[in-house]
């Protein structure tokens, strides 16, 4: 199965539409599967006095997260420009809704091609809903989450796919989670994404090994959403069975806002899809087999029973006149005990292959 690459353009634009419009087709020319911006009214999202994180005030010089979120946020006419192109690059257009709302408008606006929980969200029970209801895939990230958040989570949308109107009250959430039908709906809808919210990531605090905890808990695919630096990280992830990869990438790390020095060059964009492609083709069957190639090989590589020296008819085979030698094509070594102290049918010279 080839691994679902989303590009993620996010907030990179600076609120500017040519430069959004250059992302996409950045994200289209390395080859991604989808580009994904985000979608918010900022003055829904974040109240006057919400702080800015760290890697904000490093990177963004607004005074506050609002601030911030006005001069990001893309107009109506801004989006339908960004998706005519999309459909122009032949590349899928997502958004992330961070409010009911404004996920309600991309649905009803545009045919994206899922929708993406971020991690900051997976608590908001109404955003949760809203995603369960669309009919969509749900990526459903879980930076800063442990698997009670994640169960939680999967219990609203289970519930949400199952009751089409109403919210609902923890008990609703936690019963639809353990009802095997209603979360038999998961397994058809939902991916979790493991991330790290850190900007960047690093290495140490990453820890791959948590999607096969999630892949147990829950029997769900896995994907990854990185923000590590760098592009090996997230091509491991595939290696361990990713079945989606979520990644910011930029067209200058320089630029002033708060994504661009933790994303990729497009240039690293494309070396890493590069990369996970042939992860996806080498990954291959489960079953451990010959390849054509290995099959053709394998007379070359192998040994046969052969005389050590020359040997007469009616003598014994012994540990001095067998041994074995390439090619593949007489009797396995695996049989030479069998032969030793058996009496040779017919004479041999050195080296030939034994009858078998």
């Amino acid at each position: 199965m080839s691994t679902l690459v989303i590009a993620e353009a996010g907030v990179n634009h600076n609120g500017s539409l040519p430069l959004a419009l250059e992302l996409v087709d950045a994200a289209a020319a390395a080859g991604a599967d989808v580009v994904k911006f985000q979608t918010f009214d900022p003055k829904r999202l974040v109240s006057s006095r919400a702080p800015k994180a760290d890697y904000q005030k490093r990177n963004d010089s607004h005074a506050s997260q609002l601030e911030m979120l006005e001069a990001l946020q893309l107009s109506e006419s801004d989006h339908d420009a960004i998706v005519a192109r999309c459909k122009a690059r032949s590349i899928l257009f997502m958004s992330t809704g961070f409010d009911e709302i404004s996920l309600r408008f991309l649905l009803d606006r545009y045919d994206m091609a899922g929708v993406k929980i971020p991690s900051g969200e997976i608590v908001n029970a109404r955003l949760l809903l809203e995603a369960a209801r669309s009919g969509r895939h749900v990526f459903l990230s879980t930076g800063m989450s442990t698997l009670a958040d994640i169960e939680r989570a999967l219990g609203v949308i289970a519930f949400g796919i199952h009751n089409p109107q109403g919210g609902g009250t923890r008990a609703d959430f936690e019963f639809a989670y353990a009802d095997a039908d209603q979360r038999a709906a998961l397994e058809r809808r939902v991916t979790l994404l493991h991330c790290t919210t850190e900007y960047p990531a690093p290495p140490r605090h990453v820890n791959l090994l948590a999607m096969d905890s999630m892949r147990a808990a829950f029997q769900l695919q896995v994907g990854y959403s990185d923000h590590s630096r760098g592009i090996a990280i997230a091509i491991a992830a595939v290696a361990r069975g990713a079945t989606v990869v979520e990644k910011h990438f930029t067209l200058d790390r320089t630029l002033a806002g708060p994504d661009h020095a933790a994303s990729l060059l497009p240039n690293e964009l494309a070396t890493m899809i590069a990369g996970i492609r042939e992860v996806d083709s080498a990954l291959g069957s489960a079953i451990k087999a010959p390849s054509p190639g290995e099959l053709a090989n394998r007379m070359v590589a192998r040994q046969s029973l052969v005389a050590a020296r020359a040997i007469r008819a009616g003598e014994l085979f012994t540990e001095v006149n067998l041994t074995t030698k390439r090619p593949g094509d007489g009797v396995s070594p695996l049989a030479y005990w069998e032969y030793v102290g058996r009496k040779a049918g017919r004479s041999y010279v050195a080296e030939e292959l034994i009858d078998p």
